[in-house]
């Protein structure tokens, strides 16, 4: 099947599709001797296994260790419960990051007039933040309810 099959199947856009060719994460197709790429039904799996994958927000290294532990039939299970783990961790990490900053601008739209005054707290906050003390993880100044942080860098 050719690419525009293979996304269909998978749930995998095309443009995806080469650029998982290019970073190695699948093997790069065969081609047909006018040089389109052709898909097998082990192709269409890893696909999907790696679209499932993503869908539950495994980075690409992970995937990529993951889908050598699916082809590796002699692999420990505990390797890849260890892996899935430490993503829920991962995520528990991040669902706590968005909580506090969701927290933040709620504390701040709650003491926001909302009405016809130029004075708004949360534009005042945004625009007096303390970059010199940015870290990666978010936080919360504990005095003023403000955040103090960004998340990775972002």
């Amino acid at each position: 099947m050719n690419i525009g099959e293979a996304a269909t199947a998978s749930g995998v856009s095309a443009k995806m599709i080469r650029h998982y060719e290019s970073i190695g994460l699948i093997k790069s197709a065969d081609r047909t001797g006018s040089g389109y790429r052709v898909y097998s039904g082990n192709d269409l799996e890893t696909l999907r296994f790696i679209r499932r994958g993503r869908d539950l927000g495994f980075s690409i290294e992970q995937i990529r260790h993951l889908l050598a532990l699916w082809r590796d039939r002699s692999r420990a299970s505990s390797d890849v419960k260890r892996i899935a783990l430490e993503h829920v961790e991962e995520l528990e990490a991040k669902m706590r990051q968005l909580q506090e900053m969701a927290n933040t601008l709620r504390h701040l739209a709650t003491h926001c007039h909302g009405d016809s005054r130029p004075d708004c707290p949360i534009i005042q906050d945004l625009a007096h933040a303390d970059t010199s003390d940015f870290v990666p993880a978010v936080a919360v100044s504990k005095r003023s309810g403000a955040l103090k942080g960004t998340l990775a860098g972002q």
